[in-house]
């Protein structure tokens, strides 16, 4: 009867042993929800880089407004008639 116990107590400890450090146990599972955590928050800043990327293209699609904006943000451009005054930061 003990050996039959102690063959028991052996079986329990391994099974323990397997459900909090082995493959797919507790600790695994730990990791893959911080793993999975990770991955919502990055596509959630994806996503909202794409709205904001398919909001310009609308904008750009529509009026000449934000064409004309960035024409002259990115390339520096000046309408006929215009005076362009550059103001340098000492330094």
């Amino acid at each position: 009867m003990r050996l039959f116990f102690a063959l028991l107590l052996f079986v329990f400890a391994l099974e323990q042993y397997h459900l909090w450090w082995g493959k797919n146990g507790v600790q695994d599972n730990r990791q893959l929800q911080e793993d999975v955590a990770l991955a919502k928050a990055s596509n959630e800043e994806l996503a909202m880089r794409n709205k904001m990327m398919f909001s310009e293209i609308d904008d750009l699609k529509q009026g000449s407004d934000a064409i004309e904006e960035r024409a002259r943000n990115e390339l520096g451009l000046v309408k006929e008639g215009e005076t362009f005054f550059r103001i340098v930061p000492k330094g």
